[in-house]
């Protein structure tokens, strides 16, 4: 049960941070961690792709 509040807490914060750097959404970067993982490089190169493409759902 604690692992899973921790992932949770670690996802969480992921999230936090790739919203801040790259300024998409909380709830866009939470989806690009359930659809890529947790690989920061890739969830970054995603975040500045979708955010130079504002405004358009993830899907």
């Amino acid at each position: 049960m604690d692992d899973d509040k921790q992932k949770m807490r670690e996802k969480t914060a992921l999230a936090r941070s790739l919203a801040a750097e790259t300024g998409i959404t909380l709830d866009q970067a939470s989806d690009l961690i359930t659809m890529i993982g947790t690989d920061r490089n890739s969830l970054l190169r995603e975040a500045r792709i979708l955010s130079k493409r504002s405004g358009q759902p993830l899907s």
